[in-house]
């Protein structure tokens, strides 16, 4: 039996301009995120992520809906839940002419870490991103892959019990984004909640315990990733038409895990779909 979900959303909605002709970016959507769960958020480029996210963080107001996370109401205890949960936005919101350890000073201060921890915790942070070296280097001075580092870092500095982290590895190069994933592999094993949007299929795969597929503000799939994928088989179809020598045409629908498929026609076997996997691929 699972605990209590840190994120409980119930009907989630968000409209831009009139209720009639305006923009509905999210249409009632309900999930539930467990503690210590690496919950995906999967779509393609404006489904909604970002937007869910922003009304989680307080930084935009539901149209309609609800949501709890951890055990406080969003409605009435925002201020209190800002405190405990940590944004990674898809943009970097730190400052370029503060160093990297006067930027996690000052997001101690905002989040309102004690003075006399500020400084041992933005030195422990700075060697677990392997930052030590980049103490008073302006931020605008780092590379693509230690800006993204130095943003979470940030986020963690005052020890969230959730972290909302948008698009984490967009525009970073192969390495920095294997070190990243590696991170939020880390971050489960230490008990925090990740809520991680993507587009990446397979970031999520590798990533998630749950996904939810979001297209068009609309929730359209929501397992693990052993059920989506079974899902995906049992639900798949292919219809080809085949024909042998001078016979007439014929068509079969095609299903099943593997779409290497012996069909039979006539006297003869045509093998269809190729068995190769394909490449990775983005929604």
């Amino acid at each position: 039996m699972h605990e209590p979900p840190v994120i409980d959303v119930s009907g989630l909605t968000k409209r831009y301009g009139s209720p009639e002709s305006g923009l509905l970016a999210i249409d009632q959507i309900s999930f539930q995120v467990y503690p210590g769960e690496v919950f995906g958020f999967l779509g393609p480029n404006g489904a909604g992520k970002t937007t869910t996210i922003r009304m989680l963080a307080g930084l935009s107001e539901p149209t309609a809906g609800e949501a709890r996370m951890l055990g406080m109401d969003r409605s009435r205890d925002l201020s209190q839940i800002k405190k405990r949960i940590g944004v990674v936005p898809e943009v970097s919101n730190l400052y370029d002419e503060l160093t990297a350890f006067g930027n996690l000073i000052f997001s101690m201060q905002l989040y309102g870490v004690p003075r006399g921890e500020c400084a041992a915790t933005a030195k422990e942070l700075l060697a677990r991103f392997r930052l030590a070296d980049k103490h008073d280097t302006p931020f605008g001075n780092l590379s693509r892959g230690m800006k993204r580092a130095l943003t979470i870092a940030a986020a963690l500095a005052h020890r969230p019990a959730i972290l909302f982290l948008d698009e984490p590895t967009t525009g970073l190069d192969v390495i920095n984004a294997r070190k990243l994933r590696q991170l939020i592999a880390d971050l489960r094993e230490e008990g925090v909640t990740v809520f991680l949007t993507t587009h990446y299929l397979e970031e999520a795969e590798r990533l998630c315990d749950r996904i939810a597929l979001i297209v068009r503000g609309q929730i359209v799939a929501l397992n693990t990733v052993a059920g989506l994928k079974a899902r995906a088989r049992d639900t798949t179809a292919v219809e080809v038409t085949l024909q042998q020598g001078s016979a007439p045409p014929e068509t079969r629908r095609l299903t099943g895990e593997d779409p290497a498929t012996l069909v039979k026609v006539h006297s003869g076997q045509n093998k269809v779909a190729p068995k190769s996997k394909p490449p990775a691929m983005r929604v």
